[in-house]
């Protein structure tokens, strides 16, 4: 149950945040050896993520006739990902990944990049400057998140800060494009569990459901709030930090 509980606070804290969500993830389950750090957990924690980016959007997802343009850059957005995602999985080249100098080195370098990102002036808003040509330049920078360290919300709101969008908008832009990705990690996820014939719903797996969902949307909601009084300062030195700690240990 405890590890449960720390696992969901770790997936709903850091989906969001630019701190590396898989990271931490992987960092945590390796260090306290958690036993129930499976593939079925892993899916629920990710469905319990996106039912919370979905719930907290729901007005701009669902207002199809005023919004449809936005969606189909949102899933624009997604597919150099998707593309990049299937090619890791099909040549096994996931489990190279994890390894924990390459978490600790992206985990670094890419901290420094959304350092240098927030020191752009604002200049864009998404209702005006969202289009296509931005849509698949954030888009090829999410890329980079399927390397564990980098962090998906972390790369995408340099990427927009790059092009000057205000923090808030930076971290909409992040938070939006997530949906398609998360889904497809969620059905992923579950095809396999039901190729290989051990899918189970379980208590826990709901439990975790619920907590992801709950941390997922607090952190959404606060994160936002943050972003409109300070900078990402906070979130770079925790990067880098953290980046050394880890290396000290691989090395």
């Amino acid at each position: 149950m405890l590890e449960i509980i720390i696992l969901s606070i770790v997936q709903g804290i850091t989906e969001f945040l630019p701190i590396s969500s898989s990271a931490h993830l992987i960092l945590v389950s390796k260090y306290f050896n958690f036993n129930n750090a499976n593939l079925t957990l892993y899916v629920s924690l990710h469905i319990g993520s996106l039912l919370a980016i979905i719930t907290y959007f729901r007005k701009d997802i669902f207002n199809f006739i005023e919004n449809k343009n936005m969606l189909l850059k949102i899933f624009i957005s997604s597919i150099p990902t998707m593309i990049a995602g299937f090619l890791l999985i099909k040549y096994s080249l996931i489990d190279f990944l994890r390894d924990y100098k390459i978490i600790g080195w992206t985990t670094i370098i890419f901290g420094i990049f959304l350092y240098f990102s927030d020191l752009k002036k604002t200049t864009k808003i998404i209702k005006n400057d969202y289009n296509y040509k931005t849509a698949m330049y954030i888009g090829f920078f999410q890329v980079m998140s399927l390397i564990p360290g980098v962090s998906r919300s972390g790369i995408t709101i340099t990427a927009a800060r790059f092009l000057k969008f205000n923090r808030a908008d930076s971290a909409k832009i992040s938070f939006l494009i997530s949906i398609p990705t998360l889904g497809m990690v969620s059905l992923y996820g579950l095809k396999n569990l039901i190729t290989d014939g051990n899918f189970e719903i379980s208590t826990l797996n709901f439990l975790s459901i619920i907590l992801s969902f709950i941390f997922s949307y607090l952190t959404i909601k606060f994160f936002l709030q943050f972003l409109k009084k300070f900078s990402l300062l906070s979130f770079v030195i925790y990067r880098i930090i953290l980046g050394v700690i880890i290396l000290i240990y691989a090395y």
